[in-house]
């Protein structure tokens, strides 16, 4: 298990480039089942993630061909459908949260999907019901072995209809979305959910002969079609990366310059952390985000009260930022109540930031109250470990921001979201060493 060694309390200074999107990532890559044809796809982060799904469709028998630095291209001519049943497929399935959307496309184009109960980040519970209801409601008969965690659904063939999302998941829309093209007829998803990368995910399959309307939007009207073709596509730069940067320079003081943004699809983020008091300057499709020598200041509603940050579907705030968001109110001034509502364990990280001597209080697995220090008092330096990706981020910044050298471990749970982060950081001008594990 490797190790982060941090020297913080540095400023840093410079640009960075924001990596292709992770969350687009798992469903474009999936996608590519859907077709015999190739499918070459760009800006893919090389991350552990992503590489375990490239993995996986290998061992589909797609044939993968690396063709540059995140360039790759896909040729699902020859699928591997024995593989599904295996207990090789069992294990690998269940090491990868993404790995559910294969089941989308397998059951549009061959008429059957099989996953087992995937993983992921220990962040709380993460159910399944939406991916499958709507499976069933397009005519597919779903079975699940209690025994081995196995999950699967068959149709012999696919009829379009109209449904409502009992909640508009992002994943459980884009895998119906993948079902549904390749549908007998019309499906409408009502409360679908909208993000960008759902919206890149449709176009790139209307770009394949898929026929999709409303895209952008909480409705979703698919015709299906008989087969679909090759394409091309280039993934969005990663928000979650993007406001993790905004958050880094807030909390180092440093000035900097993150390229290439995508500013069209950051929805809230810029203005949510304006409300913290932090400058985020367009400039062209970058962000600039100049030195905060004297600080930030958090603002409130305009009766008075205290600030309230909580996640909500797009476009809503992320809740993949509501880490970072709490860390960069550990030195604001003022206060900011924090509200996480979609997942119940994400918040427990915040015992490491105490022990770092930030004042938080935790009112319950959902909420937590930040009183800032307004940099009067720094953050210590600390030993942890990173339970999950976005909290591991969080620490690297508050370690980052710490006077003294802080030590994190199990940053494994940071390389599956981050590309190289390491030698981007060091880039920038912070002290970062990685230590391999024994």
């Amino acid at each position: 298990m490797s190790t982060f060694k941090i020297e913080g309390g540095h400023q840093l200074k410079g640009s960075i480039k924001p990596q292709g999107a992770k969350n687009e990532a798992l469903q474009i890559l999936c996608a590519v089942l859907l077709t015999s044809e190739t499918v070459i796809i760009n800006n893919i982060p090389d991350i552990i993630d992503v590489n375990k799904l490239i993995a996986l469709l290998k061992k589909l028998g797609v044939k993968v061909e690396k063709l540059g630095k995140g360039s790759y291209s896909f040729k699902a001519d020859e699928v591997n459908l024995k593989y599904l049943e295996s207990a090789e497929f069992k294990e690998d399935g269940r090491g990868l949260r993404g790995s559910i959307m294969i089941v989308g496309p397998l059951l549009g184009r061959f008429g059957k999907g099989y996953i087992p109960k995937p993983g992921g980040d220990k962040i709380g519970r993460r159910r399944l019901d939406t991916h499958f209801e709507g499976f069933i409601n397009l005519g597919a008969k779903f079975r699940y072995n209690r025994e081995d965690y196995f999950y699967g659904v068959e149709a012999d063939e696919l009829k379009g209809t109209y449904m409502l999302l009992d909640e508009a998941s992002v994943t459980g829309t884009a895998n119906i979305v993948m079902a549904a093209v390749l549908a007998k007829g019309r499906t409408t998803i009502y409360n679908a959910a909208c993000e960008p990368y759902l919206q890149q995910l449709c176009k790139m399959l209307n770009r394949m002969g898929a026929k999709i309307s409303g895209i952008g939007s909480n409705m979703l009207i698919i015709d299906g079609v008989e087969s679909l073709g090759g394409t091309e596509h280039k993934m969005l730069p990663d928000m979650i990366e993007i406001g993790s940067w905004i958050g880094l320079a807030a909390m180092t003081k440093s000035e900097l310059t993150i390229e290439d943004v995508s500013w069209d699809d950051l929805g809230q983020i810029p203005s949510v952390f304006r409300k913290l008091g932090i400058t985020v300057e367009q400039q062209g499709d970058d962000i600039h985000i100049p030195a905060h020598t004297d600080g930030y200041q958090i603002q409130n509603y305009i009766d008075g009260s205290i600030l309230t940050i909580a996640d909500a579907p797009w476009p809503g705030f992320t809740p993949d930022l509501l880490s970072i968001v709490l860390v960069i109110a550990t030195q604001a001034r003022g206060e900011v109540l924090v509200h996480q509502k979609m997942f119940e364990s994400r918040l427990f990280f915040v015992d490491k930031l105490i022990d770092m001597g930030a004042k938080i209080i935790l009112c319950d697995p959902h909420r937590a109250t930040v009183i800032g220090h307004d940099f009067k008092s720094t953050l210590k330096a600390t030993t942890m470990t990173s339970p999950d990706i976005r909290a591991g981020i969080s620490l690297l910044i508050a370690a980052l921001s710490a006077k003294g050298t802080s030590t994190i471990h199990n940053i494994e749970q940071i390389d599956r979201g981050y590309e190289d982060i390491d030698e981007r950081l060091r880039a920038i001008g912070a002290r970062i060493e990685r230590v391999p594990g024994n």
